[in-house]
């Protein structure tokens, strides 16, 4: 009769095992789903945080790119200013040697020109040939 007395308690402890299984399977999955929050939660301040970061950086970078703008765009007016002046100079110069000496000056213009000349003959045969 032992055996009969040791299944009827194997009998009623069955329910008892199974709810303390499920409590244990519940408490589990609660334990999971709250170390899964923590680190979702830690992986969003991630996130955050290099998306800050990130703007910071671009922010910084958008304005460095706008001053070096500016500063490209202030050389290239400052050089052509000094272009302007010296080439007001040097015509200013030019005109002054016309002016001194006429006649020098037509014949050095018709030397260039006939020079020049002679030079688009020679590069226009040149290119025939080829």
């Amino acid at each position: 009769m032992e055996t009969d007395t040791t299944s009827d308690t194997a009998g009623l402890n069955a329910p008892n095992l199974v709810d303390k299984a499920a409590d244990a399977a519940s408490s589990a999955i609660r334990s999971t789903q709250g170390v899964a929050n923590e680190n979702l939660d830690r992986l969003a301040d991630n996130v955050e945080g290099a998306r800050d970061q990130l703007k910071t950086a671009v922010d910084r970078l958008s304005k460095q790119v706008e001053a070096l703008t500016r500063l490209g765009i202030d050389t290239v007016r400052d050089s052509s200013a000094q272009l302007r002046e010296k080439a007001g100079v040097l015509s200013d110069a030019t005109a002054g040697h016309i002016r001194d000496d006429p006649l020098k000056a037509v014949l050095i213009a018709a030397a260039s020109g006939a020079a020049l000349m002679a030079l688009a003959v020679l590069l226009s045969r040149s290119s025939g040939r080829v």
